[in-house]
């Protein structure tokens, strides 16, 4: 029997993680059987389940590849002194991101932000799932605080806010900009790299000013 090759295997890997997307995307993934996922592939059983044994460990592995993708780009970044200013890089991440499954669709529309809702929602409720995205996030907040020791390092940002404070913001930028995505439509990811830029920009005495007027 003629072996299979590892470029075979890897694509069909990618088939299944793909169509099981869709599908979770959707329907949601407690709605989404096993047999949902083998008609949308194509696939018999057993082609799959050489990969996959469950839905749960369909969805940790799409997930765990998306946050692993993210991770590393940021921590690229991190390496460089200083690294590419925020707005730019979010915009080249999401972008990358977005990209990279622009051919998954649902309705005519990205499955990408609609799946990344379905699995927020079943984190509440699958410990395991709970645990793959919070290293996935712990490593991500990492790697973006050292991104802003970077930009404090070089004077491109103030100092006197803990880089944890401003990781954190960011990632709830991008969050945020998803579930827009997801609820209201594809948005390019320009938009929120252009309110980034803005935000950004703003003068720091002025800033100084207003807050007091609030306060």
């Amino acid at each position: 029997m003629a072996r299979v090759s590892q470029e075979h295997l890897d694509a069909r890997r990618r088939q299944i993680l793909d169509g099981a997307a869709v599908c979770f995307a959707r329907n949601g993934f407690h709605a989404t059987s096993m047999q949902d996922v083998l008609k949308e592939v194509d696939l018999s059983a057993g082609a799959v389940y050489r990969y996959f044994s469950s839905k749960e460990q369909l969805i940790a592995a799409i997930v765990g590849e998306v946050l692993a993708s993210v991770r590393e780009a940021f921590e690229e970044a991190a390496r460089q002194s200083p690294p590419p200013p925020p707005d730019d890089l979010v915009a080249a991440v999401l972008g990358r991101t977005l990209a990279a499954r622009e051919n998954l669709t649902v309705d005519g529309r990205p499955a990408f932000p609609r799946l990344v809702i379905q699995v927020w929602t079943e984190t509440l409720r699958n410990e395991e799932l709970a645990a793959v995205l919070h290293a996935g996030y712990g490593s991500v907040r990492a790697a973006w605080s050292r991104i802003v020791a970077g930009y404090q390092d070089a004077g491109m940002m103030r100092p006197d806010v803990a880089p944890d404070h401003v990781a954190r913001t960011m990632i709830a930028a991008v969050m945020g900009f998803l579930a827009q995505q997801s609820l209201f439509g594809p948005v390019p990811v320009e938009v929120l790299r252009d309110g980034l830029r803005a935000l950004t920009s703003m003068s720091g005495e002025r800033t100084a000013a207003q807050g007091s007027q609030l306060g």
